[in-house]
Order: structure tokens, then C-alpha cells, then sequence
């Protein structure tokens, strides 16, 4: 039995792999699959890549490229979902703020640097035609953490993934001023570069289980019911998301390389591209 780490965030786009562990589909093939949730994001995931802590990771796409540019020794090897991730712009409920335009110059809470709620403020800030180098950031590691500070008086705002956090405006903890969809497929799968030289076999393998899961998930009966009680969603959001989710089971393309490198650079986030070859196994 081959032994291999994978993490991800605790949130409802990685039940498939949750139900391809649980009902033995890996360890048909062979592989015990060791999964982890981290709650802290895609920086977080991108230095236990660049680490070594684990073999795989459910990470998102422009967080991982900054990455892997930044000298981070891994490969995209597939996207997982095709569809755009639609971040709700956040603020505590008793904020003086009504709308986006309000927060030009607020703080903002991030997971932390690299991240999506990172990067994506910097994306969301140049669609303002804001000066995304009068940007201010603290870190507040996970989702507990954006609400202990957004609850402090500071007047921050906080991007995450709209129906992660909608129980929390639904509960009055948050207010919800905006919608900013990301400009791309919003989830990869990535792997370092040791595991795929050593392990290509094993990838292929974990790639037909989770693609037979994923082209199958929508479908199977009451799903709706069982993401809503597993991850404490409201059903009616649950069925909103599913409409709006598309998995995938194919490589990412080349022109969504490109266009999240011409943005990242664009935002001087980035400082030089690199070719297609050097970022996605294929």
C-alpha cells in the first residue's frame, strides 16, 4: 500500500475526495490516501508543498503559480474546478461601510501573504482602479481569525469564499458588500516536483479515481441534502452552488497560464513569467 499525503480546505468543493477515501476507491488501487485539512488556505498549502509536508495539495490556481514562480519546486497536474470561485467582500455587521466603494481605504485581513484572500484583494482593487501599492494587510491566519479582527472596531474587510461564509452573514457576524468572481478555473491540483518523478503511476491512479468522482458527484441522489448537513449549509445555498460548480477532469490550459500570469505581473505581484512547461506537468 502506497502512502500519500494530500491537503485541502475544510470546505464542501473536496467532498469527492472525502467520499473516494471513505468508500475505499484509493485503497483499491493501492494507495492510502492520507488527507488533511488546513484551514489557514492556500499560503499555508503552498509552503507545505515547497516543503515537502505533503505530496498534493487542492490549492487555488493563482495562489499556487505565484508559488511555483516564487521557486516553489512543484506542478499544476490537473484543474479540479473549472468554474470561477466567487469571493464575498466582507465586513462586520456593525460597519459603517454600504458598499465596495467604501472600503478604498480600509485594512484588509488575509489568510496570509500569497493567499487567495491576498491576491485576490489586489485583483479586486485594480477592477476598483484603487492603488493597489496603498494596499495595508494583516494576517489573520483562517476564517476565526478574520472574525476576531473584522469584531475588533479596526474597520477591516475580508474576501472568502461567499457561501463558506455565508452562515456568518446569515448570523449577523458579517456583512456582505460585494461579489468578486476569480477571472479563472478556481481550483488545481498540484504536486511536487519529487513526488512526480518518483510516483507517476500512483498520480495517474489518484487522478481516474477522483475524475470518475467528480464527473459522477452532481448526480448522485440527495447530494444536495448531505453537503448542506455535512458542512452546516443552508440547503437552498447548497443547490445555488451547485449550479454554479463545475468540476473538471481535464489539464488547465495554456491561455488561463497566460492570463493569470499577464494579471499577476500586470499587478507587479509577479515579476517574470514563465512557460507553460515549467508550471503544469503534462
Amino acid at each position: 500500500m502506497k502512502t500519500v499525503k494530500i491537503i485541502g480546505v475544510p470546505e464542501h468543493f473536496n467532498l469527492p475526495w472525502h467520499m473516494a477515501i471513505e468508500e475505499g476507491a484509493f485503497a483499491k488501487r493501492g494507495i492510502k490516501l492520507r488527507w488533511t485539512d488546513i484551514p489557514e488556505g492556500t499560503g499555508r498549502m503552498s509552503e507545505m508543498l515547497a516543503n515537502e509536508k505533503t505530496d498534493l495539495a487542492i490549492i487555488l490556481t493563482e495562489g499556487i503559480i505565484k508559488s511555483i514562480l516564487a521557486g516553489n519546486p512543484s506542478k499544476i497536474v490537473q484543474t479540479y474546478i473549472q468554474s470561477p470561485l466567487l469571493w464575498g467582500i466582507h465586513q462586520d455587521a456593525s460597519s459603517s461601510s454600504k458598499d465596495v466603494k467604501d472600503l478604498e481605504h480600509k485594512p484588509i485581513a488575509i489568510s496570509r501573504y500569497g493567499s487567495g484572500s491576498h491576491l485576490m484583494s489586489f485583483l479586486h482593487a485594480g477592477s476598483q482602479n484603487w492603488n493597489t501599492k496603498k494596499l495595508v494587510f494583516d494576517v489573520v491566519q483562517h476564517l476565526d481569525g478574520a472574525i476576531q479582527i473584522l469584531s475588533s472596531g479596526k474597520e477591516h474587510y475580508f474576501m472568502w469564499e461567499k457561501y463558506t461564509t455565508k452562515p456568518l452573514v446569515d448570523n449577523g457576524t458579517f456583512k456582505r458588500l460585494g461579489v468578486f468572481p476569480s477571472p479563472w478555473p478556481c481550483f488545481v491540483i498540484a504536486a511536487t516536483d519529487s513526488f512526480i518523478s518518483k510516483n507517476q503511476a500512483v498520480l495517474h491512479a489518484i487522478l481516474e479515481v477522483i475524475n470518475d468522482y467528480s464527473r459522477e458527484f452532481k448526480h448522485i441522489p440527495s447530494i444536495d441534502r448531505t453537503l448542506a448537513n455535512r458542512y452546516g449549509q443552508k440547503l437552498e445555498d447548497i443547490q445555488e452552488w451547485l449550479g454554479l460548480t463545475q468540476w473538471s477532469q481535464s489539464n488547465i490550459s495554456q491561455e488561463t497560464i497566460a492570463l493569470v500570469q499577464d494579471k499577476l505581473h500586470q499587478l507587479q505581484i509577479i515579476e517574470e513569467q514563465w512557460p507553460y512547461s515549467k508550471i503544469v506537468y503534462c
